[in-house]
């Protein structure tokens, strides 16, 4: 491909336009002028859940330099409110219906049986050849955990499941069962550490840059053994930033609503916010050890969740799967996204209110390396994620897009600025209402307006918009609408639990 065909490339992919001024031979030759990339994915931690998203009572006080450092994206988003497909978005810029996972992995059996991403293009791959060192220490869960995935130099993370946070560690080293006994976190960071000093160390890659994502998942389920000397900051908190609310049945039935006894429920709150502090503390141990390198300037940290959590919000815990049928509740689907890189002309202590999510994380960071991938790998990626790179460095965005799709099995979400709109599909022979929500008039979510007549050209419109957009990101075989002639993810996904309680 020419230089010249080559930018027109890159700026209709959303490209900056001074990555798509420079020559494709001068950045293959440049990779020691490229920021390292240092990814936190962590595991149920709602946007909400950071003293940096205006959260009064969270002590996060390595999150809130990182966003001094940086710009925080308020409307960033989930492609799917569950681990497995969200992750799995980041990794390969495509949504549920193009890469084929529709919810989380059971580890144990169905890591072996589903697919996962057998023979899709990943984003260390085209990063590692760029000339990146790479790494994930941490949570994958997008299907045979304990194996090196394609792409990665190095690989720490689980030999079977995430359990537990503290006691005895299974943990799949290159492929190699290890244990350790503790909490988890830390063995995490310490591989983290490790990684970037023989990164340093090896003459091979010193002047070379990494990509490293380290997953924790304190956040997750079941909110317990947080480290006790953090959870201890909560015993007295007050949990102000979580409304006291009923359950709307508007959203069918919660699996796990706010507990009857106020104690157990403050018990539970005190976990989830010592959980956060925790992978505060452990994320500040990475960034310190990065700035006392003097590699911090350039390097592009990036702090952000697979996909949220309503810690009681809307009267229940936990995310998509939390309801039945799945919802797409804002707590469920926002999520915190921090980028800082002092080094790479970023905006600092700045905010984007553009809408975003995995996919878009996913060209950003191929953007600011200078590794966006040919017009034919592009082609067979077929991304819909755009890189905002410039709105970080303080260039308007006027013909961003102004309304966000996300899906979950057999379910489908869009939210503009007003309006949120899910249209839901049969399972097995059924099919449960479709919602729209006014979310200026009810932010709360609980209402459903969607049989209100003076919606109906509305819902049409944007009904429109949804069928357009997966019409062309969808692959066949992958289609979220036919999960039921798919492999499984896991015995209980929402779409069978609907199914079951309908024919019951």
């Amino acid at each position: 491909m020419s230089d010249l065909a080559r930018r027109d490339f890159l700026k209709m992919a959303g490209a900056s336009a001074a990555l798509a001024a420079w020559p494709q031979a001068l950045r293959a030759d440049a990779a020691v002028r490229r920021p390292n990339i240092l990814v936190f994915l962590t595991d149920d931690h709602g946007q909400w859940a950071q003293h940096a998203y205006g959260n009064a009572e969270l002590k996060t006080p390595n999150m809130d330099r990182l966003a001094a450092r940086g710009v925080r994206m308020t409307r960033a988003f989930t492609t799917c409110p569950v681990c497995s497909p969200a992750r799995a978005s980041f990794f390969t810029g495509r949504m549920p219906s193009q890469h084929g996972i529709h919810d989380w992995i059971e580890e144990a059996k169905q890591a072996y049986i589903h697919p996962g991403l057998k023979g899709q293009k990943l984003l260390p791959e085209l990063l590692k050849q760029a000339g990146y060192h790479t790494a994930l220490v941490g949570k994958w869960h997008c299907g045979r955990e304990r194996e090196p995935q394609p792409g990665f130099d190095r690989w720490f993370s689980y030999w079977v499941s995430q359990y537990p946070h503290d006691g005895l560690q299974n943990f799949s080293d290159q492929g190699q069962q290890v244990q350790e006994h503790g909490p988890q976190s830390p063995f995490f960071t310490q591989r983290a550490l490790e990684f970037m000093r023989a990164h340093r160390q090896d003459a091979a890659w010193a002047d070379k840059p990494f990509f490293l994502v380290v997953g924790y998942v304190d956040t997750h389920g079941p909110h317990t053994g947080a480290p006790a000397d953090l959870a201890a900051q909560y015993s007295q908190a007050a949990f102000g930033d979580i409304p006291s609310e009923p359950f709307a049945p508007c959203h069918g039935h919660a699996k796990i609503p706010v507990a009857a006894k106020p104690a157990a429920e403050h018990t539970r709150h005190v976990q989830y916010y010592g959980a956060v502090s925790s992978i505060d503390r452990e994320i500040g141990k990475i960034v310190a050890d990065l700035e006392a390198a003097g590699q911090l300037d350039n390097t592009l940290v990036v702090y952000t969740g697979d996909h949220g959590l309503n810690a009681g919000h809307h009267g229940m815990w936990e995310k998509g799967n939390g309801t039945v049928p799945q919802n797409f509740l804002e707590e469920s689907i926002l999520v915190p996204c921090t980028l800082a890189w002092p080094g790479g002309g970023l905006r600092k202590n700045a905010t984007s209110n553009l809408m975003v999510d995995h996919c878009d994380l996913f060209a950003t960071l191929l953007d600011a390396a200078g590794a966006l991938p040919d017009a034919a790998t592009a082609t067979a990626i077929n991304s819909p994620g755009r890189s905002y790179l410039p709105a970080l460095r303080g260039t308007d965005l006027p013909d961003w897009r102004t309304a966000q799709i996300c899906e979950y099995g057999n379910a489908r979400m869009i939210r503009t600025d007003r309006y949120k709109l899910i249209l839901r599909y049969p399972y097995a022979g059924v099919t449960v209402p479709s919602e729209l929500y006014d979310l200026q008039a009810d932010p709360r979510e609980t209402r459903n307006c969607y049989d209100d007549p003076a919606h109906g050209a509305l819902i049409q419109d944007l009904r429109a918009q949804v069928n357009k957009y997966f019409a062309r990101y969808t692959v066949a075989g992958h289609d979220g609408l036919g999960v039921q002639q798919q492999p499984e993810c896991n015995a209980g996904s929402p779409w069978v639990e609907t199914a079951k309680r309908h024919q019951a």
